[in-house]
């Protein structure tokens, strides 16, 4: 009995989370819900980009599952109206392949993407990888500021300028960049910082890391075809640079 009142106390302190799913077809809510959906997580739905803005801002998920193919709004315009009204995570659902697209959904605010056809296990580990992030992820650390040229770098707040202009990074460019200079100077192979920012989560650890380090050099580097900041280790992984060459 002792054991089973134990388990009800902890149980009671997990804090219900509310999860809203955009998307014009019913049979990808219905897996969205069975995927997610469970004692402690409510799943909301929405056909349409106006009923999912509408949802989100009445409602105030935690997270919102965004699919690209909305017969009101495509979806870079659809995710940037939602960034707009709200900071919790958006992670996009595609069919579409382009690393370029990926990336200018992550400059109008998605926070990570699940390309279809994909798993129930996969998505279920992304998004509870960024409901971890939103709770608490973006800590601040004993060497919280960064100054490296003209990019300043500081954990603690979270912010991050380059010459004197803000940079908005998504959730996962944070923990992509946290990784990277916590290890300045050495390389980390694909394998550990896809460890390090997704945790144990299924996928190509290359194509991923491709279209996020991508991002955060256009958002960085004074040069992102020359990169100094990221440095690219060919068939390797990446190494930050606190010391770019001249």
């Amino acid at each position: 009995m002792h054991d089973t009142g134990e388990a009800s106390s902890v149980s009671a302190t997990v804090r219900p989370t509310t999860v809203l799913v955009i998307d014009d077809e019913p049979q990808i809510r219905r897996v969205v819900r069975s995927a997610l959906e469970g004692e402690t997580t409510t799943v909301l739905e929405a056909g349409t980009g106006a009923g999912g803005l509408a949802l989100a801002i009445a409602e105030r998920p935690d997270l919102i599952v965004l699919d690209l193919g909305l017969p009101d709004a495509d979806g870079q315009t659809a995710c940037r109206s939602l960034r707009q009204r709200t900071a919790v995570p958006i992670v996009i659902l595609s069919a579409r392949h382009s690393e370029a697209e990926k990336i200018a959904l992550l400059n109008v605010g998605a926070d990570d993407y699940v390309t279809k056809p994909f798993s129930s296990d996969e998505l279920r580990a992304r998004v509870r990888a960024q409901l971890r992030r939103a709770s608490g992820a973006l800590r601040p650390d004993a060497a919280a500021l960064l100054v490296i040229g003209s990019v300043t770098i500081d954990f603690a707040v979270p912010a991050v300028s380059r010459a004197g202009v803000s940079v908005h990074l998504t959730r996962t460019e944070w923990d992509l960049l946290r990784a990277l200079t916590e290890h300045a100077g050495r390389t980390m192979t694909h394998a550990q910082l896809f460890r390090a920012v997704w945790g144990n989560v299924s996928g190509d650890a290359q194509q991923y890391l491709r279209v996020y380090v991508r991002s955060l050099r256009r958002k960085l580097e004074a040069d992102a075809v020359r990169p100094q900041l990221i440095v690219t280790e060919p068939g390797v992984g990446y190494r930050f640079e606190r010391t770019p060459r001249t």
